[in-house]
C-alpha cells in the first residue's frame, strides 16, 4: 500500500477503525476479520506481520505474539469507499484461537491451491509413508511418466467411459500435474500466471 492511497482512508469516518478482512493470500480463503487504526496499519506495513488495534484492551496487537500463528503479510487493499480493508496474508499455524485455519466454521476456500501447498509440504518432507512423499523420491523422470500414463487415462476415459470414469481419471491426472510443477520446483500459481498472461494478451 502506497503513501498516497494511505492518506486516502477514511478512518475518521468510523472513529479511527477500519474493518480487516484477513485473507489467506494463495488459497483466498478468509481467516479472520480485526480492526485496524493507521498505527496499527503502519506497524503492519513496516514489520511484515498484521497487527490489529484491539478495541477490548485498547491497544495494539500482533497476531500470534503469543501463539506463534503468525500472519505475514503480502499486500492490503482498500474499498471503493477507502473504509474497509483488504488484506492478503500467508499464516504460520491456524488463526482461530479454536485451533482452525480460519475464525469462520466452514469459509469457501480454491481447494486446488490448497492441495498445491499440501503437494509443497510434502516434496519439503517428503514422508516415506506418504504416496506423494515416494513420488518425490523416485525422481522428476518417475512423476513425468506418472502425468503421461495419467493423460491418456483421461483421455481414454473421454471417449470410452462415463462421466464418473473421467472425474476419476482427470482428478488423478491434476493431481500428478502439481506433483510433477513441484518436483521442478515450481507451482500451481506459476502456471496460472502463464494463463493469466496469454488471457491479457487477448482482445
Amino acid at each position: 500500500m502506497q503513501p498516497d492511497e494511505i492518506a486516502i482512508l477514511a478512518f475518521a469516518k468510523q472513529g479511527g477503525l477500519l474493518p480487516a478482512i484477513v485473507q489467506h493470500a494463495q488459497t483466498g480463503q478468509v481467516l479472520m476479520l480485526g480492526y485496524m487504526n493507521r498505527e496499527a496499519l503502519d506497524k503492519t506495513l513496516t514489520s511484515g506481520q498484521v497487527t490489529f488495534y484491539s478495541r477490548s484492551r485498547e491497544c495494539l496487537w500482533t497476531k500470534g505474539e503469543t501463539s506463534g500463528h503468525v500472519l505475514d503479510l503480502v499486500g492490503i487493499e482498500s474499498d471503493c469507499d477507502h473504509d474497509t480493508l483488504l488484506v492478503q496474508a500467508l499464516p504460520h499455524g491456524p488463526t482461530c484461537h479454536l485451533g482452525r485455519p480460519s475464525c469462520f466454521p466452514d469459509p469457501p476456500e480454491n481447494f486446488l491451491a490448497t492441495l498445491d501447498a499440501l503437494v509443497k509440504d510434502r516434496a519439503i518432507a517428503a514422508p516415506a509413508d506418504s504416496y506423494t512423499g515416494k513420488l518425490f523420491a523416485a525422481g522428476v523422470r518417475r512423476i513425468a511418466q506418472k502425468v503421461g500414463e495419467e493423460g491418456v487415462e483421461t483421455a481414454l476415459a473421454a471417449v470410452a467411459q462415463d462421466d464418473d470414469a473421467l472425474l476419476g481419471e482427470a482428478a488423478d491426472l491434476i493431481y500428478h500435474l502439481l506433483v510433477l510443477l513441484r518436483a521442478r520446483g515450481l507451482g500451481l500459481a506459476d502456471a496460472v500466471a502463464v494463463l493469466a498472461q496469454r488471457h491479457a494478451g487477448k482482445p
